[in-house]
């Protein structure tokens, strides 16, 4: 794995404190905060920065998928390799998620935030909840299955479906890994273009404090920071939850595996910073895929954990289902047996993995579960409205930590986790730079 295929994240210089974007990001997120407090008619306008920022990250992740897995993949020229790193990706997602449900689970039972709302059900259903639980109706497994496949290559890039796009990618590195020799020009054009893209991607990063200012300061003029004490109980049971699964669950994987958690996370500090202000994990997954490499995971494993996590591997998300279930369920005073939120939780391990690449995949999910436990009302879904942007942010970081963290853990698992480059990055990242004087 050469270096020259990475050019997307330099080390870092040492230098003035503006200069650095992690402090820029920081100092947009207060001002957003602040303009969208103070003004918020004037904050509300800000709200196109935060999405051409987003728009433009969205606009190379698919080719930047593709252009990982296929030149990945091609490198390895072992398809069985390949495939015991997706089986093994896909059973770590599949315990770390169950794990999340289970102590979403335990936190909602012990802080019981939907106590004392005292909700009656049968209301009207607002627009908003028809849609989702509309949507939620038509959602079935083998749908979720078929949508795997694109119509067409073009369609799931311009749709930006990451699962689509991956299925696409697999099929062509191995195409190229079984033609041999006669791959390479193609796999070597590949890397040189994959190295354009990442230029792009350097250029677009430095209008991150831009957009993180323009969503931050639409989404507290938009919701207030009011909106926040109405559901109080909730959003802090959510985060204390996620805080918990991060340096818990997460922490004792890391360390199991010979890392630790909070070195990782220092060293991601931009890419969180930027989740933060945009209330999107999605903003930062061309610069995972390259900090991850740069920290020593193979490229093949990058090219599939990651993508393929964004998709089954929502940590943050799958906790936040849980609680809101249970919360609902305590808004509405209907008392669950422990069989029946086991049976909730259940549905929610399979339901959760369909509607993930689905635009409002949560609340579509939560519908169908709700629906489908014949218990809870739907019209239920309006309670979080109101604190769902908030929360977002939340879901949005549990989530990227949770994917860095799979990916770092499948490679050491597959012996394809180079330590002398994590070595050399941490040292970079964490050891002052000494200029000699001139």
């Amino acid at each position: 794995m050469s270096l020259t295929t990475l050019p997307a994240v330099k080390s870092p210089k040492k230098g003035k404190l503006y200069s650095d974007l992690t402090f820029q990001v920081g100092v947009a997120i207060v001002v957003g905060i602040l303009l969208g407090h103070f003004a918020p008619n004037l904050a509300v306008e800000m709200k196109p920065l935060g999405d051409v920022f987003i728009k433009m990250i969205k606009m190379v992740v698919g080719p930047v998928i593709f252009l990982t897995v296929v030149t990945g993949i091609s490198g390895v020229g072992d398809m069985k390799k390949v495939g015991k790193v997706g089986i093994k990706a896909l059973i770590y997602f599949e315990v770390v998620t169950t794990f999340a449900l289970g102590i979403g689970l335990l936190l909602v039972n012990v802080i019981n935030p939907g106590k004392g709302l005292n909700a009656v059900a049968g209301g009207t259903v607002s627009a908003e909840v028809a849609k989702y639980a509309s949507a939620a109706h038509n959602m079935t497994v083998t749908e979720h299955l078929m949508k795997i496949v694109p119509d067409n290559v073009i369609g799931a890039f311009a749709s930006g479906d990451l699962l689509q796009i991956l299925f696409f990618s697999v099929l062509f590195g191995a195409a190229l890994s079984i033609m041999g020799e006669a791959g390479k020009p193609v796999e070597q054009l590949l890397e040189r273009v994959a190295s354009a893209f990442f230029g792009v991607i350097n250029i677009v990063m430095r209008f991150a404090p831009i957009g993180t200012f323009g969503a931050m300061a639409y989404t507290i003029s938009k919701f207030g920071l009011e909106s926040l004490s109405q559901l109080g109980q909730l959003l802090v049971a959510v985060l204390l939850t996620m805080l918990l699964f991060i340096f818990v669950v997460l922490g004792g994987i890391a360390k199991f595996y010979g890392f630790s958690i909070l070195r990782f996370l220092r060293y991601l500090k931009d890419e969180l910073m930027i989740v933060l202000g945009t209330s999107s994990s999605e903003t930062v997954l061309p610069r995972m895929m390259t900090k991850l490499q740069r920290l020593g995971c193979s490229k093949p494993v990058v090219g599939l954990v990651i993508p393929t996590g964004y998709s089954f591997n929502l940590d943050g998300t799958t906790i936040y289902l849980s609680m809101a279930a249970i919360f609902i369920a305590q808004a509405y005073n209907v008392d669950l047996t422990l069989w029946q939120q086991l049976s909730i939780m259940l549905l929610l391990m399979l339901t959760s993995k369909g509607a993930a690449a689905v635009t409002g995949g949560g609340f579509i999910t939560l519908a169908a579960t709700l629906a489908a436990s014949g218990q809870l009302p739907v019209e239920g879904l309006a309670l979080l409205f109101g604190v769902d942007r908030f929360m977002s942010t939340a879901r949005a970081l549990t989530n990227m930590i949770g994917n860095g963290v799979a990916t770092v853990v499948v490679a050491k698992m597959e012996g394809e986790f180079d330590t002398a480059m994590e070595a050399e990055e941490y040292r970079q990242y964490f050891e002052p730079v000494v200029v000699a004087a001139e």
